[in-house]
Formats: C-alpha cells, sequence, structure tokens
C-alpha cells in the first residue's frame, strides 16, 4: 500500500491537473499476497497460522485487521484526494473470480469501504462478459454506479476478456495491456516481460474512434497503457493522444 507520505510527495511533485488511477491494494482484490507486504504491526497481530503462509488471502485475515488495512488505505490517498488528483480506485479482479452473488456482494463491500473515492472494475475472467453473463454485468454496474473497466489483451486464453467498449458510469476506462500472446499466462514472468509490447498505429486506429465516441457519453475518460516494458507504454500514449486530437 502506499504511505500517505508517499501520495503527499506525488501530489507536490505533479502538475495541476494530473490524476492518478491507483490499484487497490492486492489483497482487497483476492490475490495472493505475500505476508512481506503487509505492515509491520498488521504482521505480528496475525495469529500463528496465516503467518506461516508464504500468502495470504483476504479470507485469511481476521475482520478487525483487513478494517484496519481498508482505513490506512483510505488515508493513503487522502493526500492526492484532497487536491484533486484522485481518479478511480481500480479494483482488478483476477481470473478465478467468477461471477456469482457472493462475488457481487463483495464488489458492493469494496465500494462500501471507500466511499469518499471511486471504486472502478476490471475483471480477468471472460465469463463475466459471456453472451449469457455480459448483459447482468453491466447492468448491475449501472445500478451501483460503477465504472467498467474496458480491457485490450491478447485473445485466445481463458484469462483472456474480450474488449467491449462500454460505460456504465459517468467515467469511461480503457486499459492497454499489450498483446504479447507468448507472456501473457506464462508463468514466473514479470510484468514488464508479461506486458512487453508495443501496438503500431494500425492497431490503436481503431480505438482513438471507440475512444472519442464513449468520452462523448461521459464526463471523464481514462486511457491507460499498462505495457510497461522499456517506454512503449510511453510511447504508445503519446500516439493515441496525437490521434485523438486529429
Amino acid at each position: 500500500m502506499p504511505s500517505e507520505r508517499t501520495s503527499y510527495l506525488w501530489a507536490e511533485r505533479t502538475g495541476e491537473g494530473f490524476v492518478f488511477d491507483i490499484k487497490a491494494f492486492r489483497l482487497f482484490t483476492q490475490h495472493p499476497t505475500p505476508l512481506s507486504s503487509l505492515p509491520k504491526d498488521i504482521r505480528q497481530e496475525l495469529l500463528p497460522g496465516p503467518q506461516q503462509k508464504a500468502n495470504l488471502y483476504y479470507r485469511d485475515i481476521p475482520s478487525e485487521l483487513t478494517d484496519e488495512l481498508w482505513r490506512r488505505f483510505e488515508a493513503s490517498l487522502l493526500p492526492l484526494d484532497t487536491v484533486a488528483k484522485l481518479g478511480v480506485v481500480l479494483f482488478q479482479f483476477p481470473p478465478w473470480f467468477y461471477p456469482g452473488s457472493q462475488q457481487l456482494d463483495y464488489i458492493l463491500m469494496c465500494k462500501e469501504k471507500l466511499p469518499q473515492y471511486r471504486a472502478a472494475i476490471e475483471f480477468r475472467n471472460n465469463v463475466w462478459l459471456s453472451v449469457k453473463n455480459r448483459a447482468r454485468t453491466f447492468d448491475f454496474l449501472r445500478r451501483n454506479d460503477l465504472p467498467f473497466v474496458c480491457v485490450d489483451e491478447p485473445q485466445g486464453f481463458k484469462s483472456s476478456v474480450p474488449a467491449v467498449a462500454e460505460t456504465t458510469s459517468d467515467i469511461g476506462l480503457i486499459r492497454f495491456h499489450g498483446r504479447n500472446s507468448e507472456t501473457w499466462e506464462k508463468k514466473d514472468t514479470s510484468p514488464a516481460e508479461r506486458f512487453n509490447y508495443l501496438y503500431t498505429e494500425e492497431e490503436l486506429r481503431p480505438w482513438a474512434s471507440t475512444i472519442k465516441d464513449l468520452a462523448k457519453q461521459t464526463t471523464q475518460m481514462h486511457v491507460l497503457f499498462n505495457n510497461c516494458h522499456q517506454d512503449k507504454a510511453v510511447v504508445n500514449a503519446r500516439q493515441i493522444c496525437f490521434m485523438l486530437a486529429s
């Protein structure tokens, strides 16, 4: 989790109008979380069982400690929110997060834990956007004013989510993860290697018109490049900016 001091420095060192979209702490999105990533005093409070695990999940931690983690995460973002530099808190749920009533309740719980911030939802399981479930998923997000995060990523895998451009709130979001099929589901791969991909202008150009269309339906449009190898995200972001300006 970022510290309040870190958020303060981010706010101080960026220009007016700069906005941060912050990913939620991995424990909150039901990802395996190394014990070492928890604050020291929280680690010391845990029972011997969870302490012996290499990774912890949300269910492994007592509710009084998860409540404290939520409180600290909320406080850590306050310096950004105070100066209007906090965009959304991005909840990227893992491939094993399947559609169901418990999962819907969990998403609403995440929103309720951060009442003063905007939670946005990204799925990594394509069942949420299947022909059977797509309308139901979008209806749930709209009813609860939760922005949907559209993704561009490699297709043909069990974890591949289709690039469905849809708005479910006043904020539109698209994340570009690259199209590196060789590393998408490769184990023991660093994020930089997994997202090592440079989009061509031909691949980006159709997205430029889609972004313009979505922007007409929203008050804010966030376009995020996650192909974080070398300067590829920066190069592609600059390209899409030129396309949008033309």
